[in-house]
């Protein structure tokens, strides 16, 4: 079974997006992350608006994992997603 791609977006200085990072790792598993407060306005713009599209809150992190969306730091969700 492939491995589900996993994109996170997130604030650089966000401590639940810390967080989810080192959970991440901890667990393995590659990841696209986008700290989207260190983008330019041009690509924040843009950025932000695909993350609406998948969290209307705009909130931080907003994970995707395969075809699931997580909002906020929830291990457990996090695992399931995951299969782990």
């Amino acid at each position: 079974m492939p491995e589900k791609q996993v994109k996170i977006y997130t604030l650089s200085t966000c401590s639940h997006c810390k967080t989810t990072k080192k959970f991440l790792n901890e667990c393995n598993v590659e990841y696209d992350a986008v700290d989207v407060d260190l983008l330019n306005y041009e690509e924040r713009s843009a950025i932000l608006e695909d993350v609406k599209k998948l969290n209307p809150k705009c909130s931080f992190p907003t994970i995707v994992i395969g075809q699931k969306v997580i909002v906020g730091f929830k291990e457990k969700e996090i695992k399931e997603a995951l299969g782990l």
